[in-house]
């Protein structure tokens, strides 16, 4: 049997052909719209919606925060506090990403966002003394999210260099 095309006995007729000799093409075309010339048109500016500021300025303060909060959790709970923040951190991250799909989201919040990134990364270089390295590239990780977010193009060189223990030296955890 040959399944490379349809058979004659395949060809589906619909009845006898239409006539279309006395049908006027093109009678009535739609009229030519004619553009006026290239003016600066002024737009209303935007004026965002009394939710939407207060959203910003929730994540504005939430965001100039972090670093605060992250060094609170380390001093209290010491490393595993440093994890839980991760995770609360995750969830702004979620938030935040679903104003900016919205479109809510204002170049304030962008701008004060990625400043929290730097900051945290500081403290977690400088002020934390993070000896679990999951938790070093896990905070890692929730920053790259959240800058991949708010700024895909750019790549960041900034990131701790996890230390794992060389088998044999004298940094070997135990």
């Amino acid at each position: 049997m040959d399944f490379t095309g349809k058979q004659a006995n395949e060809v589906v007729d619909f009845g006898g052909e239409v006539d279309y000799s006395n049908y006027q093409w093109f009678e009535n075309a739609p009229p030519k719209q004619v553009c006026p010339p290239a003016q600066h048109s002024v737009s209303t500016p935007y004026v965002p919606l009394p939710g939407v500021i207060e959203q910003n300025e929730a994540f504005e303060f939430a965001l100039s925060a972090a670093p605060n909060v992250l060094y609170a959790r380390y001093k209290q709970y010491g490393q595993l506090g440093v994890l839980a923040w991760c995770s609360e951190f995750g969830e702004l991250i979620d938030n935040l990403k679903q104003l900016g799909f919205h479109g809510n989201m204002f170049v304030t919040t962008r701008t004060q966002a990625l400043r929290t990134c730097e900051e945290l990364l500081n403290l977690t270089k400088h002020s934390l003394d993070l000896k679990m390295q999951i938790i070093v590239m896990y905070l890692s990780s929730q920053v790259a999210r959240l800058r991949r977010f708010l700024d895909g193009e750019k790549t960041w060189d900034d990131y701790p260099e996890p230390q794992f223990p060389i088998p044999g030296s004298q940094t070997e955890y135990t």
